[in-house]
């Protein structure tokens, strides 16, 4: 029985990057072995455990075998005979096929380390082409570390692009999908995961309506500017269906099983946009204005409406930015209407209501008309 730190652990350690996260990969053991040693099994598809003291996790060297399309179709072989270099062929690029054991000696098969100092991500194997998520993890460890200078290498380009003529892309659960792509959007240079699927073709599967150079163009602008904003996910996700119509938006947030979040901000960052692009600057329309900050809730959710105004200011062209200058002013005018102070007036129900909104109309309307030219 031995124990070896695999995977990310050893691929950070050798990049001199700060590891977070240890996982352990445990050889010639069966489950009884871990569970006498004090172990406590939490996998249900094959044989993982947490360490009594650290917490970290543990495997069982395994092998897969593809029986079926997508990211569950797999059989799973675990046992004492399985070895280490087997349980690490079975991994998705080099870089994260390598081990190292208790006393410090690096094992590496698949030459991890040389594509490490080549900057090359590199399949392990043509068994990466039985799991159509690595073309996702691929591209993702892509925008990882695209900044240290890493590219995928031409060979792994090649089969991730024969991977998704096969269709296997298809088969891939939207809720897997989600997950990858919300990684990806907080990675150092999240542009670059997209990039990566639309070079391979697997954009056109997953979101084909970004696929357009037009369209792509605006989505990496405006995510490249949340991301250096240090924006929220659904900020980033907004900026990314930037180029896109209600209709659609509605359909592919949808479809990527996004959170409601997400969905929300990114749906009302389309139908505003339109809007502020027709608004004449020198003279904006206080009706149009206010029917925009009622859309977006503003008094009951007054912090996405900020997240709204910091994406808006990616989002927009530079000729529209002077728009925003306009809608924040018609929200702080807007803003200073006290109900309590109508119904101390004695309006009350629909006659409240009415009353509310003509004097945000009108305090818009005098906000926007002392707007110096």
């Amino acid at each position: 029985m031995k124990t070896y730190m695999v995977g990310g652990a050893v691929r950070d350690e050798l990049l001199g990057l700060d590891v977070r996260d240890r996982d352990w990969v445990v050889v010639g053991a069966t489950p009884e072995q871990m569970l006498a040693q004090g172990f406590t099994q939490v996998g249900s598809d094959f044989p993982v455990f947490l360490h009594p003291k650290t917490r970290e996790e543990y495997a069982l060297a395994r092998t897969e075998r593809k029986q079926g399309h997508g990211y569950h179709g797999f059989s799973v072989y675990s046992a004492p005979d399985v070895t280490l270099e087997e349980d690490l062929q079975r991994r998705d690029l080099t870089i994260n096929a390598m081990a190292r054991s208790e006393q410090g000696e690096l094992t590496d098969p698949f030459n991890g380390k040389k594509d490490l100092e080549a900057r090359q991500l590199r399949h392990v194997s043509d068994a990466f082409r039985e799991d159509p998520l690595r073309i996702l993890r691929t591209a993702r460890f892509a925008a990882r570390f695209e900044p240290l200078g890493f590219r995928v290498c031409p060979e792994t380009m090649e089969l991730m692009r024969a991977m998704v003529a096969e269709g296997e892309v298809a088969h891939l659960v939207p809720e897997r999908v989600w997950q990858e792509v919300q990684r990806a959007l907080h990675e150092h240079a999240p542009a670059t995961f997209f990039r990566v699927l639309r070079e391979c073709g697997a954009l056109d599967v997953l979101i084909p309506e970004l696929v357009p150079e037009t369209q792509f163009h605006a989505a990496m602008s405006a995510l490249e500017c949340v991301h250096a904003a240090q924006g929220a996910t659904a900020e980033r996700f907004a900026a990314l269906c930037c180029a896109l119509d209600d209709a659609t938006c509605t359909v592919r947030a949808k479809a990527l099983k996004a959170p409601n979040d997400c969905q929300q901000l990114a749906r009302l960052l389309v139908t505003f946009m339109p809007v502020i692009q027709q608004l004449n600057p020198a003279q904006p329309d206080a009706g149009i204005l206010l029917s925009l900050l009622e859309k977006a809730d503003l008094w009951r959710r007054p912090e996405r409406f900020a997240q709204l105004i910091r994406t808006l200011e990616c989002a927009l062209a530079p000729s529209d930015q002077q728009l925003l200058t306009c809608i924040g002013k018609a929200a702080d005018a807007a803003s200073g209407v006290n109900p309590q102070a109508l119904i101390k007036e004695g309006f009350t129900g629909k006659e409240l209501g009415d009353a509310i909104r003509s004097e945000r109309l009108s305090r818009i309307a005098q906000a926007l008309s002392s707007t110096p030219d």
